[in-house]
């Protein structure tokens, strides 16, 4: 089994910039991540985009669709920012036959206080285990991102409750 991580962008890839006082999208964090892990598994990345979740278009998820809809592998991880997560997710659910796991991170991966970390080990795991279809793995869950959430307040995804 290969696993293809497609990035693009979101806080697990920010990084800070000391001559702009600010953050921006950097290169993709998972690959290092991977590395100090000493995942064996098979596994491509590839830098789709590097943008803020909220820069995101219609156009950006289409793109991404496209990318994973084209691609003969069945094992997906989607690194994407947090607050349109679950929009990109819901996108991606009409493509059949793959199994796509969104993650991300409320920090950047080069914090030392990261969610990072943890947040693509579930990933990792999510997408090998789980049967065909679109999920979202925050915070030591894995959701549907059709009963999903963000709770800004709480920093963290949580099931909506009906």
């Amino acid at each position: 089994m290969k696993i293809k991580i497609i990035t693009t962008g979101g806080t697990i890839d920010k990084i800070y910039f000391d001559d702009k006082s600010e953050f921006q999208v950097g290169d993709p964090q998972i690959a290092e991540v991977l590395k100090e892990a000493n995942i064996t598994l098979d596994y491509e990345v590839i830098s789709l985009m590097r943008k803020d979740s909220l820069n995101m278009t219609d156009e950006d998820r289409k793109l991404i669709h496209e990318k994973i809809r084209s691609d003969p592998h069945q094992h997906f991880i989607v690194t994407h920012g947090t607050d349109t997560m679950i929009l990109t997710a819901k996108a991606l659910c009409n493509i059949p036959a793959k199994v796509i796991v969104l993650t991300g991170a409320m920090q950047p991966a080069k914090f030392r206080m990261t969610d990072a970390v943890f947040n693509i080990a579930c990933a990792i795991t999510a997408v090998q285990l789980l049967p065909d279809g679109v999920y979202i793995a925050m915070n030591g869950r894995i959701f549907n991102p059709e009963k999903a959430r963000k709770n800004i307040e709480l920093n963290r995804f949580e099931i909506i409750k009906t």
